[in-house]
């Protein structure tokens, strides 16, 4: 089958021809190869990025993807035309749900808590906050953020839970408690599937992606 369209992605640090540890542009490969899409993949050295890519992307951000003759950015653009041009098997997330916002926020509460250097700043009960959440919304409405059906916002979330586990297990010796059963059943979902498997960075890129932030 012909190739259909072109992704660039981010390379790992420090090998520009290994895939890297960006979970958007995860995302993105992960819709891609769900909905079995011939792509080419291009790697993109984030620190010494190439001039065609410049030229394509001025804003320098992966992932971009091509479709024809123009390159997209930003994942949830192209995770929407991906699902436009080739609906079946389809990945929409119903309305009702995307609404609620589910696993939005954990991310964000990563992160911060990554960073913190204050034990007592609160960062981490953020984070086991919105895990609970995650988890209460799993146990009423799993196994998926949108019931029996894997879709795109399960997308989105696995790439970033990939990360939370590597990054906090790496740097701060932490791990999801055990008692959130329906968030570690959620994840083995996520992890084991085929296109995670063949899309997911290596650990040690991931912790050297993270380096930087933690010691800054």
């Amino acid at each position: 089958m012909a190739l259909e369209v072109v992704a660039a992605v981010k390379a790992a640090p420090g090998a520009p021809d290994i895939l890297g540890d960006c979970p958007f542009s995860h995302r993105v490969l992960l819709t891609l190869e769900e909905k079995k899409v011939p792509y080419e993949l291009r790697l993109i050295n984030v620190t010494d990025k190439p001039g065609w890519f410049l030229e394509v992307n001025p804003g320098g951000k992966v992932p971009v993807v091509k479709f024809d003759d123009k390159w997209v950015a930003d994942s949830d653009v192209i995770v929407g035309i991906l699902e436009e041009r080739y609906p079946e098997p389809s990945f929409i997330t119903p309305p009702e749900v995307l609404t609620l916002s589910v696993g939005s926020k954990i991310f964000g509460a990563f992160v911060t808590f990554l960073k913190s250097k204050d034990p007592n700043d609160g960062s981490e009960q953020a984070l086991l906050d919105e895990l609970k959440a995650l988890d209460e919304h799993l146990k009423a409405h799993g196994p998926y953020i949108a019931g029996e059906k894997i879709s795109a916002v399960d997308f989105s979330l696995a790439p970033k839970l990939f990360h939370l586990e590597v990054a906090l297990g790496h740097f701060k010796n932490w791990t999801v408690p055990e008692s959130l059963t329906h968030f570690h059943n959620y994840k083995k979902l996520l992890f084991s599937r085929e296109s995670f498997e063949k899309t997911k960075p290596a650990k040690e890129h991931a912790i050297a992606g993270w380096a930087p932030k933690v010691n800054a």
